[in-house]
């Protein structure tokens, strides 16, 4: 199972995956005011490519935006490529 926790501030975020305590993956995102954010970058550790890793984190990231009326700029190509190819998460663009 995938755990994504989030880290927010002012300025800055992250939604870090951890599969049985271990880091996963990391994806970073940067406000741009207070109503929409960027995703700017997304890593998956290797030894868990391939499982889902990056598209759990992108679903916490959209279900943060639903939650609170904020939009996405997604900026990562990871981020860019995942919304393109999934019209359900959209509706935070």
């Amino acid at each position: 199972m995938i755990d994504v926790k989030q880290n927010n501030d002012e300025k800055h975020g992250s939604f870090e995956a951890l599969i049985d305590g271990n880091k996963a993956g990391l994806m970073t995102y940067t406000w741009a005011g207070e109503d929409r954010f960027i995703i700017d970058h997304t890593e998956v550790e290797e030894a868990y490519n391939g499982k889902g890793v990056g598209k759990e984190m992108l679903i916490k990231a959209v279900e943060f935006a639903r939650e609170n009326g904020k939009k996405i700029i997604p900026l990562c190509p990871f981020a860019k490529a995942t919304f393109q190819k999934n019209e359900d998460l959209r509706d935070v663009l």
